[in-house]
């Protein structure tokens, strides 16, 4: 009966996740009637899609499976994450107010397990979690309109929750304002999570879940995109200096907050938990888990940028560390490098010998 009891309440959260979620802004919902009919471009992390360019909303379909798979988690390490297209994160989803989104969620034939969606830019119930509980080899469709312009997440819903965003089951949409974000020369996406092995953190071999760590909040692994060193050596993110660069940050969880900070870069503009308003000059940011923020920032000189979650045992430790190469020729007006190293003097011994 407890048993029981408990299930009812897993499903009756998972069909509430997602209502009433508070946008950053108030919604403008006199909007035209789309006219046309777009399929939006998904694009795997660190990629994100073009800028919708569009004066008018449209009606856009979007067409997301869920794969589950065994990838990289580390050096190694393998892990059996739980995928929207195949990627942790899931693919990078861009619309634009007004637009009616049409969404098809598929979950492989050879899942094992039944997801859905609740996306926190949709208004109604579950953010779509209670519309698409989609078992193996079926698909679910609904329609929203995309009310609130923002930086969103999106998860599966499927009790348990936590199970299913632990293991890589988010990612981001974002929803344009009419007249579109300020033209930059590059975008990333970035998202961080945490993970939860039977296994110690660089243990080899397939590693489980391990449920008593993820309620206790003690991660093996705290990672961008997936894995450690998804975004180092040949994934490192590059750019050339003199360049503007825009990153969507997000943070799945399922538990930790992130202190989301690039070394040896200051933020120009952050647009805070996602929403309309931004902070300038901005040092670190913090990323909720189930939420996000844009940062944006120019490269003014050349280097290797290390981007970390300023929590720094994690960075060091369990591997949230990626870096941005920027390329490009120096400006000592801005960054001189390393111009001395000797020794200063000795301070002089106080009298009486001490």
């Amino acid at each position: 009966m407890i048993r029981g009891t408990r299930n009812l309440l897993h499903y009756a959260l998972a069909c509430a996740l997602g209502l009433g979620a508070p946008a950053a802004f108030a919604a403008n919902n006199d909007v035209a009637p789309p006219t046309d009919t777009i399929k939006a471009v998904l694009t795997a992390p660190p990629m994100v899609p073009p800028p919708t360019n569009r004066s008018a909303p449209a009606k856009v379909t979007v067409d997301l499976e869920v794969i589950e798979k065994e990838m990289r988690l580390a050096d190694g390490v393998t892990y059996n994450f739980w995928t929207f297209g195949g990627t942790v994160p899931g693919s990078f989803i861009r619309v634009r107010k007004g637009d009616t989104v049409e969404f098809t969620l598929k979950n492989a034939h050879d899942s094992h397990m039944p997801h859905n969606i609740d996306l926190h830019a949709v208004s109604g119930q579950g953010g779509g979690a209670e519309a698409t509980f989609t078992l193996p080899g079926h698909k679910t469709r609904f329609t929203f309109t995309a009310l609130n312009p923002g930086l969103y997440v999106y998860h599966c819903a499927m009790p348990p929750v936590g199970m299913h965003v632990a293991n890589g089951m988010y990612g981001l949409i974002l929803v344009e304002p009419p007249e579109g974000l300020p033209k930059v020369d590059k975008e990333f996406y970035v998202m961080q999570g945490d993970f939860y092995t039977e296994g110690k953190h660089g243990d080899p071999g397939l590693q489980a879940f391990d449920l008593e760590k993820a309620i206790d909040e003690h991660p093996t692994y705290v990672v961008f995109n997936g894995s450690e060193g998804s975004l180092t050596g040949d994934n490192a993110l590059t750019a050339k200096a003199g360049e503007t660069i825009r990153m969507y940050v997000g943070n799945g969880g399922p538990n930790l907050v992130s202190s989301f900070h690039v070394i040896g870069e200051i933020f120009d503009k952050v647009y805070t938990e996602g929403g309309s308003k931004y902070q300038e000059n901005v040092q670190t940011t913090l990323v909720p888990a189930g939420g996000s923020a844009i940062v944006e920032f120019k490269a003014d000189v050349p280097g290797n940028f290390v981007i970390v979650d300023h929590s720094l045992f994690r960075t060091f430790h369990k591997g949230s560390l990626g870096i941005l190469k920027v390329d490009g020729a120096k400006d000592p007006a801005i960054y001189s490098g390393q111009q001395a190293s000797e020794e200063y003097p000795a301070p002089a011994a106080h009298a009486g010998g001490h």
